[in-house]
């Protein structure tokens, strides 16, 4: 059922804020070790398959770079090894799903008061407005760089915990610094067609297939099927640039590599397919992450903010509804 709308009012901000944090820990509890093996496959620069080897050889690779250090270790063991640097993904993860959720509703808010006419004019009216839900993720997603230091830590930790050799995380931030945003250029270029295509790719569907005046009306079964279009189309188009930023991220402290580079070595070393390593397993497991944490995020926002408002919580400060 969708959930029930008797609001004249768009969502209010504390509504957003607590259905996409909700979204955002569930989905850290979850699909934290999905990540970090999907993280751990990307960071790889080595044939795992083929090139002479056999099967059994190919399995014994993938084992050690999943693992590392735990790839002979008990079962136990082996799954607790993909949980490092869980404090960083904690906040990363809650504040990321906060600010892009949350925050998305807000800009799309803005666009549509100042700029409808402008989207209509150029789109059509459905259209202009899918553009501008898509236009308002890209926006967002560019903006997503000011929480790069924990998205840097906690990929170090996935994918190279000796960068950190024995240091603290403040102990980290006191010592990089500015170099803890190593990479922000090319992550604002993946989040931007990223970012796009997620919230284009879910509007999309919810206006062209399902036929949704109110996006806020929506069913479970229909967020769900809106998050997938959303998802895969998202990480497919940031796929290339994904492979890139994260090796930049992953690169010792100390032994920075700039993305120009990286890029030339991936050509002349690994081949053009090289820059959708791991786009499968992010499909496959990622993909279900950001498709659950999407649809948890536009199923819970409406819900809280009704909740909020029948206890008189958002009476005040809300806009007029837009879609």
């Amino acid at each position: 059922m969708s959930p029930p709308s008797t609001s004249k009012h768009s969502e209010s901000a504390v509504a957003r804020l607590c259905g996409s944090g909700t979204s955002g820990f569930l989905e850290l509890m979850i699909f934290h070790p999905i990540d970090t093996i999907a993280k751990r496959l990307m960071s790889n620069q080595t044939r795992l398959f083929g090139g002479g080897q056999s099967f059994r050889v190919g399995l014994a690779n993938t084992n050690n770079v999943i693992f590392k250090d735990a790839a002979h270790a008990a079962f136990l063991k082996k799954y607790a090894s993909l949980f490092p640097g869980l404090g960083f993904a904690a906040g990363y993860k809650i504040m990321q799903r906060v600010y892009k959720f949350g925050g998305q509703p807000f800009v799309n808010e803005f666009i549509n008061r100042h700029y409808k006419t402008s989207f209509n004019a150029v789109y059509g009216e459905r259209t202009g407005k899918t553009m501008m839900h898509a236009t308002a993720g890209s926006l967002v997603g560019i903006g997503e760089i000011a929480l790069l230091p924990l998205d840097v830590l906690k990929i170090k930790r996935q994918t190279n915990p000796e960068s950190f050799r024995g240091r603290g995380a403040f102990k980290i931030v006191t010592d990089e610094g500015m170099g803890l945003y190593r990479g922000a250029l090319w992550t604002a270029a993946r989040n931007a067609p990223g970012s796009f295509a997620l919230f284009g790719g879910s509007a999309f569907v919810k206006e062209w297939i399902f036929h949704i005046e109110d996006y806020n009306k929506a069913t479970f079964f229909q967020n769900f099927c809106a998050s997938i279009g959303g998802s895969v189309a998202s990480i497919t188009v940031a796929a290339p640039l994904d492979v890139v930023k994260t090796r930049i991220q992953n690169r010792n402290f100390d032994s920075p590599e700039g993305g120009v580079s990286i890029i030339r070595k991936m050509v002349r070393n690994e081949g053009l397919s090289s820059f959708f390593k791991g786009l499968l397993p992010k499909i496959l497991v990622v993909g279900p992450k950001l498709v659950f944490s999407f649809t948890v995020a536009q199923q819970l926002i409406p819900l809280f903010h009704n909740y909020f408002e029948e206890i008189g919580l958002t009476h005040l400060g809300n806009t007029k509804k837009s879609h």
